[in-house]
């Protein structure tokens, strides 16, 4: 697997792996992909956003999102969130979201993060072991949630 991050060309997969295989609700309008080109373009002029994607024979199979926020305290060390963390159904089981979490996680390394912060909505537990086995602790922190 070839990992690396994001380009424009790479719109037509992530549309399919977000809408398809990470959010349970579809979107209600349709997705114009100027759009989400426009975006990523966006994003990828911004050093801290990191939209990491897992290509296998050319087609993006999985993604991680890495975000690292400058901080004041910890001695101003930053911190990071990790969202967005998705495989395409057909290729799950396979290790690449794991791939992704330690690429992710180096990033992090670099940029001198003293932790990297992730959610999710499952309550599976073999989501949840998933995130345990990939370092990831449930016994530290609360979170809240406020939707906006």
């Amino acid at each position: 697997m070839e990992i690396r991050e994001a380009i424009a060309d790479d719109i037509d997969d992530l549309q399919e792996l977000y809408i398809k295989h990470l959010t349970q609700d579809p979107p209600k309008e349709p997705q114009i992909k100027e759009e989400w080109i426009s975006l990523l373009e966006e994003i990828k002029l911004n050093k801290d956003y990191h939209l990491i994607v897992g290509v296998v024979n050319g087609k993006i199979v999985s993604s991680v999102t890495l975000v690292v926020i400058r901080n004041l305290t910890h001695n101003l060390r930053p911190y990071a969130v990790m969202e967005n963390v998705v495989t395409h159904y057909d290729y799950r089981n396979r290790g690449y979201a794991s791939k992704l979490i330690q690429y992710a996680a180096d990033i992090a390394g670099r940029e001198n993060c003293y932790k990297i912060m992730l959610m999710t909505g499952s309550k599976k537990e073999s989501t949840l072991n998933f995130y345990k086995k990939n370092g990831f602790s449930d016994k530290e922190k609360t979170a809240f949630l406020m939707r906006l």
